[in-house]
C-alpha cells in the first residue's frame, strides 16, 4: 500500500471543479480527535489506491507531517464516466475495530451463464466489523455448483475468524433461476395488460 499525499484545500478560492480540471480530486478527512480537514489530492494516485484497495478499503496518508490510516467512507463518482469527483476519508487507529461495507464477489456466475441458468442478486456488499490490517477488499460467494431454485444467505459466506458479518446472517443474497422460465414469466407479465385490456374490450362489447 503506497502512501498518499494531501494537500490542505482553501474551500473558498478553490471550488472542486477547478481542483479537478487541474487533475486534483477535492475531499475531507475527519475523526474523532480532528476537525474536519478539506483536502486535494492526485486523481491518478488516487485512482490506483483505490483500485487497489476497493472503495471501503484502507489508505495510508500523509497528514500534518505524519504517516495516519484512514478509512474510505465514501466515493462520489461522475456518472457518465465513472470518475472520481469526491472522498470522505475517516482517519482511524492502527489495531482499531472498525465497521464498513465490503463488496460481494460472486464466484462462477459465468459457469451458470453456460448452463442457461440466471444468479439474481439481492445484495452486492454486506456490512463487516474487524481491525483495519484484516480488512477484505472483498468477501467471496462460489456459486458455481448451483441449480435452479438454490437461495444463497450472508450464512454461506466464509470469512476469516477475525471477520464479523454485522447483519441477519439468514438473509438472502442470491438466488439461481433457469434462464428460459425466467423468460417465460417476464413474457407473461409483459402480456397480462394487454389481455386484460383485450379481455374488457370484448365484455363491453357483449
Amino acid at each position: 500500500m503506497g502512501e498518499l499525499r494531501i494537500k490542505e484545500r482553501n474551500k473558498v478560492n478553490h471550488g472542486g471543479r477547478k481542483a479537478r480540471a487541474k487533475g486534483l480530486v477535492p475531499g475531507v478527512l475527519y475523526g474523532k480527535n480532528i476537525n474536519n480537514f478539506m483536502f486535494e489530492i492526485s486523481s491518478l494516485e488516487l485512482d490506483r489506491e483505490v483500485c487497489n484497495v476497493g472503495e471501503h478499503g484502507i489508505l495510508n496518508v500523509e497528514f500534518n507531517g505524519d504517516s495516519k490510516q484512514v478509512l474510505i467512507k465514501e466515493v462520489q463518482r461522475e456518472p457518465v464516466n465513472h470518475e472520481i469527483i469526491h472522498i470522505d476519508l475517516e482517519m482511524i487507529a492502527k489495531g482499531e475495530k472498525i465497521e464498513t461495507e465490503v463488496p460481494i464477489q460472486y464466484i462462477g456466475e459465468k459457469l451458470l451463464t453456460k448452463k442457461g441458468a440466471v444468479l439474481q442478486k439481492e445484495k452486492d456488499s454486506v456490512k463487516v466489523s474487524c481491525d483495519s490490517a484484516s480488512l477484505p477488499k472483498s468477501v467471496k460467494l462460489d456459486v458455481s455448483r448451483g441449480i435452479n431454485g438454490s437461495v444463497y444467505r450472508l450464512d454461506d459466506i466464509e470469512v476469516a475468524s477475525e471477520i464479523s458479518i454485522l447483519e441477519d446472517l439468514n438473509s438472502v443474497v442470491a438466488s439461481i433461476s433457469n434462464e428460459k422460465k425466467l423468460v417465460a414469466e417476464l413474457v407473461e407479465q409483459e402480456l397480462a395488460p394487454v389481455q386484460k385490456i383485450t379481455k374488457d374490450k370484448y365484455t363491453k362489447n357483449d
